[in-house]
């Protein structure tokens, strides 16, 4: 893709031959050209916008160029042999640079459409790009001017399959500057490796180059030139777009702020955790880089031991960067190495020869500036199939292996003397490793467990299953208390030994988990696998533990808040802060006391009003819950029908949930609706037994003596408590509905409210 110099078309090319010209505010196609032959691998239209040319180059090794306003090509520039794969245009617009596989860039006449010369540049080139005369990277060229008018010649760089920058005069075809050695890693055997860097790009401000490598690496570098020293591109910063499968990672170092990761390639990449940036990476195998172990010796340097799949063990020191000592011997991909704990002054291998090698250095190796031999002190025929992992006891007295042939294998140093065999599993072992505190080895296995031997009689003591896949890593945590542990399933997996529990599983892996690395100060893991993705686990548990305190602790101050609120009578308080300390039953509560009281409306209403949507919806859940139990239904229904009524009914439909709440609430809601109902026309039944019985009699003497003040009946000196009455008005009787009084029923109960009437109490008195 390129776009214009006003920002308003857009190029775009690729395998279909075409080059499409798009609007970009309109979003539609303005031009479409066909005349390649082949795929179109770059397009770049002309620096002055007056100019509507656009150029674009393809694998048929041909150069064309578009006149937009007559949407015709106008030139086809043809002097490639193979794959054009850049253009560079001049600043004056005159001048076009054409670079391609054929590994030559020729320099043509914008004006006259005719080359002007070829360049040879002996590699293959995938960008070029002219340099700029006002940049950071010309002024370090130190670079004067030519020619009586002041002006300098025209200088290019081009990158390509040797993965070096290299800069070039236009006017005398010479590289006057060339990097002296590769930033990128060259697979042989890998194509896209092959191509090296595969564009370049100037910085503004002169803040230098970006370098783009074909496996997803950008390589940052700033010019420089100190006191009138060489021209140099110092390599400052890398940012790795992809890793590809990780295979192994160890924390490095004495603060364990870097991390040591083995991928499909040759070389190792070693990452600052605190920016997740690679600073540099450790090249020198010639095939993938399969285990990695870090320790930090006596001398108090850093080293990292690698095995690769090119049958060998190299040692690095970390404060060179650079390889010190390179181990040769086993006759099969190295699949396994560890330091050793206690000494540090010597390291173990496995192989898939089936041997295990005992490998050591002197203090001199940390003097010597190019790699030394490393000399195999011990070797033994360890198992019958590939070895696959190897670990060193906390004493330098033990060293355990594990392999395909599903025994792990107990050996004494320094003559690898067999101690105990640990037979149990039932597929291959992935990995092994000694308890840090305790004399036992944990083990994982394909068959999907893993499993705690005791080293000194090789007996099973614990077995955890819960993966569902195999178990390619298990490490030991908390002082041996605890282990992780990692399998093909994608999920890490944290257990309690003493409880054999499987206390937390987290799922952040889309494929294998390869690797586990455990750092032992700085409580932290790191994981990577297939997915190509590298993620780092934080032990959380103090922020945790105290995240939880400060939260009961908020609660129980903001509970006697609530107290207080219900003290003071501001209910309105009291509710709000019910919910949000998510206290149903004390919600609950203080709904029950208002219900009982009739002047409380207010403060429910004004409580409701302000509850987020969230709350409404948690409010509805409590409501749905009460309303599901006849103690608690009227507190319920009495809630409900405020909150149907405060509330617009756009609101309520905005709820999440509603309607999964309202199914919840409207069975039961009926059924109370029925039971109530069948308790008022229950009601009807006793004042009609009352009334045909006579007991409330029409023609009560009004001469009756009545007690205004207490409800009593006085009669022959006698005082008999008054029984209370409720004298329902006929309507009522006619909304209840379904069942109707007789009419002689009727007039008779009209006897009654008239005879109620005539007293000065509202109670009946009723005397036998």
């Amino acid at each position: 893709m390129a776009c214009h110099a006003s920002g308003g078309l857009l190029a775009t090319a690729g395998a279909d031959k075409k080059v499409c010209v798009w609007d970009v505010d309109g979003g539609f196609c303005t031009h479409f050209f066909r005349g390649h032959t082949g795929v179109v691998t770059t397009v770049m239209f002309h620096k002055d916008p007056k100019r509507l040319l656009l150029f674009s180059g393809s694998e048929d090794g041909t150069v064309r160029i578009w006149n937009l306003e007559s949407k015709k090509c106008v030139a086809v520039l043809k002097e490639h042999f193979s794959a054009v794969t850049s253009l560079a245009l001049s600043e004056d617009g005159q001048t076009l640079l054409s670079a391609g596989r054929d590994k030559v860039v020729i320099v043509w006449d914008v004006r006259k459409y005719n080359s002007k010369k070829t360049i040879p540049a002996y590699e293959m080139i995938e960008d070029v790009s002219f340099i700029d005369p006002g940049s950071g990277l010309f002024s370090c060229l130190g670079i004067k001017p030519t020619n009586l008018k002041g002006k300098t010649d025209g200088y290019f760089l081009t990158v390509g399959e040797r993965g070096i920058v290299r800069i070039w005069c236009l006017e005398s075809a010479i590289c006057i500057f060339e990097q002296q050695s590769s930033d990128v890693t060259i697979n042989i055997e890998n194509e896209e490796s092959r191509r090296g860097f595969t564009s370049a790009v100037m910085l503004p401000n002169g803040q230098g180059l970006i370098c783009v490598t074909a496996d997803q690496q950008f390589l940052f570098y700033c010019p420089t030139r100190i006191d009138g020293g060489p021209f140099q591109l110092n390599l400052y910063k890398r940012l790795v777009g992809y890793n590809d499968e990780i295979l192994d990672l160890k924390f490095v170092g004495e603060d364990e702020q870097y991390l040591a990761v083995a991928t499909n390639l040759e070389q190792v990449r070693i990452y600052d955790t605190t920016s997740m940036s690679c600073s540099y990476v450790l090249s020198g195998h010639t095939e993938i880089v399969v285990c990695i172990d870090t320790c930090v010796s006596a001398s108090g340097k850093t080293l990292v031991v690698t095995g690769s799949k090119d049958n060998t063990v190299r040692l690095w020191d970390m404060e060179k960067r650079s390889c010190i000592g390179i181990g040769k011997g086993h006759l099969g991909a190295i699949g396994s190495v560890s330091f050793s704990k206690k000494s540090k002054n010597f390291f173990v291998s496995g192989s898939s020869d089936r041997t295990i090698k005992i490998w050591s250095w002197d203090d001199t190796l940390d003097d010597v500036g190019s790699e030394v031999p490393l000399k195999a002190k011990a070797v033994v025929a360890a198992h019958d199939k590939d070895i696959n992992s190897l670990s060193v006891s906390p004493n330098d007295g033990l060293v355990c292996s594990g392999s395909e042939d599903r025994t792990a294998c107990i050996w004494k140093l320094p003559n690898l003397v067999s101690s105990v065999v640990l037979k149990g599993h039932k597929r291959g072992i992935w990995s092994v490793e000694f308890s840090p505190v305790e004399q036992c080895v944990i083990t994982s296995s394909g068959d999907r467990t893993v499993k705690i031997w005791a080293v000194a009689d090789g007996s099973c003591l614990k077995t955890f299953e819960g993966h569902t896949s195999s178990v390619l890593r298990a490490s030991f945590l908390s002082r041996g208390t605890q282990f992780v542990s990692c399998g093909s399933d994608g999920l890490v997996k944290l257990w309690t030994i003493k409880t054999n529990e499987c206390i937390s599983t987290y799922d952040k892996h889309d494929g294998k988990v390869w690797a586990l690395a455990v750092g032992r100060k700085t409580e932290m893991l790191a994981t990577g696998g297939t997915d190509a993705v590298l993620n780092l686990w934080h032990d959380c548990t103090m922020e945790d533990k105290q995240e939880d305190f400060r939260k009961k602790e908020e609660e129980v101050l903001r509970g006697q808040e609530l107290e207080n609120a219900v003290s003071d009578s501001d209910y309105t308080r009291a509710i709000q802060l019910a919910f949000e300390l998510r206290r149903p039953h004390r919600l609950l509560e203080l709904f029950s006391q208002l219900c009982r009281k009739s002047d409380m409306e207010d403060p429910i209403e004004k409580a409701l009003l302000g509850l987020p949507k969230e709350g409404l919806r948690v409010l509805l859940e409590y409501i749905r819950e009460w309303n599901t139990k006849p103690k608690l239904c009227h507190v319920a229904q009495f809630v409900l029908f405020r909150v149907l009524r405060s509330l617009p009914p756009t609101d309520i439909v905005e709820i999440k949930g509603i309607s999964e709440l309202l199914e919840g609430l409207i069975p039961y809601s009926q059924r109370h609706f029925s039971r109530v109902d069948r308790l008022v026309r229950s009601t009807f039944l006793l004042d009609y037994t009352l009334t045909r019985m006579s007991v409330v009699d029409p023609d009560i003497d009004e001469s009756t003596t009545r007690d205004d003040t207490n409800g009593s009946s006085v009669e022959n000196g006698e005082i008999a408590q008054a029984e209370p009455v409720v004298l329902v008005p006929e309507e009522n009787f006619e909304q209840s509905g379904k069942k109707r009084k007789s009419s002689k029923s009727s007039k008779k109960g009209d006897k009654k409210v008239k005879a109620a009437s005539k007293g000065d109490s509202n109670d009946v008195s009723i005397i036998a």
